[in-house]
């Protein structure tokens, strides 16, 4: 390989080390923080979705009075990906937040295809869940073992 090639491809490959995690965190605080916001002020798109989701499986919660909450909790989990002294914290919740999130492709099959294997708007907006899904299980591969254990 021609050496000027080769020194351009590691100094490329370092700068994508070093920017990796600030972006990886960046990226999920945007899409948690604002999709939750869009929640709160009632212009999200998948408020239906999330109706139809919360009178199955949380009846007792007035839809306005668990929007507002599921939002905040979205804007939480965005917020918390910031800093890393919580990223343990923010894992923990993305993880709470997904299993709901992936909910709707079985318990609302309805909303989420239109036959086997060929999603809905709704249930692409669920599936690409699993770039999330990767993008956190990236971020902690980089956390430091709580107890470091001598050898």
């Amino acid at each position: 390989m021609n050496p000027k090639i080769e020194k351009f491809d590691q100094k490329l490959i370092s700068f994508f080390r070093k920017v990796s995690i600030p972006l990886a965190r960046i990226a999920v605080f945007v899409v948690y923080f604002w999709f939750g916001f869009l929640k709160v002020v009632n212009l999200s798109p998948a408020n239906p979705l999330v109706m139809d989701l919360q009178q199955k499986t949380l009846p007792f919660l007035t839809f306005s009075q668990f929007i507002v909450s599921f939002g905040i909790f979205e804007m939480l989990i965005g917020i918390l990906f910031l800093f890393p002294r919580f990223t343990r914290a923010a894992i923990a919740l993305f993880f709470a937040h997904m299993a709901t999130t992936l909910m709707p492709l079985v318990l609302l099959p309805e909303v989420a295809w239109q036959q086997t294997f060929v999603p809905t708007l709704e249930g692409q907006y669920m599936i690409k869940n699993i770039v999330l899904i990767s993008l956190v299980v990236f971020i902690a591969t980089y956390l430091e073992p709580w107890l470091k254990v001598k050898e």
